[in-house]
């Protein structure tokens, strides 16, 4: 009996020991390739080989949706895109904060199209109301930008019942993307789904622990999880509604230093004080995205800095089985009714 108990501590230990192993890999591949390459002067580095014509692309005429339009990458987004013509619909959590980034747009473009739409990601009611409402408008939509997200460093439950960062980063934003389908087919074959995901998701391997069941619950590996789903559905997405002519993206906008970043990770802000991007770098490739043809771009693929990257850093073990990503949205259409 306690030879069996022994073998089964052993067992357990060396578990526990690759495990701890495999995650200090990764997050040691991470801090090393984020260093030389998420900061201001990687931005600076790479922008060497962007070509400004690339951004000189005019968007009139073409209907792009941008959640978590009020601040950070969302609003510059939703500027740069205003910018250049496009008829913007600014989907924000807070009424009062998202009249503010309209003012300012309206002011700083002089594009009076320009639209607020009051929306909560976090809720598939909310996610389900809205899209009925603008599918009602039977408007094509070209451009979908699921920017919105969050990284909640405490297990907080929303009042449908889902862990937060989970029904933001996830489940909303999988919901809206559905719900939008048949708006982005009507725009075909220039229609594209745009999803801003995160570097941290190099950290994690995917699961379909989407919550984040065990007791010790740690926000910044949740987020990472949440983006690693969000690169593996995009590549999900691109692989199912091939025949659609809709194009699905992920990308990474480097290390910014926006409102969010902030207040999750007060710390690492300000460790790299000085160093980080600005919200206007970080968004540059989602803009890229939003304008080049099509056929510059590969539909499941996940970019940085307007050039294709990897999805996995070599050594960290995070690559999974494709039957992962079924499973996942197996629970994600059961979760979301749809």
């Amino acid at each position: 009996m306690l030879t069996f108990q022994f073998q089964i501590q052993i067992r357990i230990s060396t578990s526990v020991l690759i495990m701890f192993i495999a995650k200090t890999l990764r997050a040691t591949a991470f801090g090393l390739y984020g260093y030389l390459n998420f900061t201001k002067s990687g931005f600076a580095e790479h922008a060497k080989k962007f070509k400004p014509e690339d951004m000189q692309v005019q968007m009139e005429g073409k209907n792009c949706i941008v959640t978590g339009a009020n601040s950070g990458i969302g609003f510059a987004t939703a500027e740069g895109l205003a910018s250049r013509g496009a008829t913007v619909y600014m989907l924000c959590r807070n009424k009062e904060r998202g009249e503010a980034a309209l003012t300012k747009i309206h002011s700083i473009t002089g594009n009076k199209n320009v639209y607020l739409e009051v929306c909560d990601i976090s809720s598939v009611s909310d996610v389900k109301s809205f899209a009925s409402r603008f599918c009602s408008k039977d408007v094509p939509v070209h451009v979908l930008v699921n920017n919105a997200g969050v990284l909640e460093t405490n297990r907080v439950i929303t009042p449908e019942g889902y862990e937060l960062n989970f029904s933001t980063n996830v489940l909303g934003t999988y919901t809206l993307t559905e719900l939008m389908l048949p708006l982005l087919e009507k725009a075909a074959p220039d229609a594209r789904v745009i999803t801003v995901a995160s570097g941290g998701m190099y950290t994690a391997p995917l699961t379909t622990d989407l919550q984040f069941s065990g007791n010790k619950f740690d926000g910044v590996e949740q987020y990472a999880r949440n983006k690693r789903v969000q690169v593996a559905l995009t590549e999900k997405w691109a692989e199912m509604y091939k025949d659609k002519s809709v194009g699905f993206y992920s990308m990474h906008p480097g290390w910014a230093e926006t409102p969010g970043v902030s207040k999750s990770l007060p710390d690492f802000s300000k460790s790299f004080e000085g160093k980080l991007r600005s919200s206007e770098e970080g968004a540059d490739t989602v803009i890229w995205l939003a304008l080049q043809p099509k056929e510059k771009l590969v539909s499941g693929q996940f970019y940085f800095d307007r050039a294709e990257a990897p999805k996995h850093l070599p050594l960290t073990g995070t690559k999974n089985s494709r039957s992962t990503i079924d499973s996942i949205i197996e629970k994600l259409r059961s979760l979301a009714d749809l």
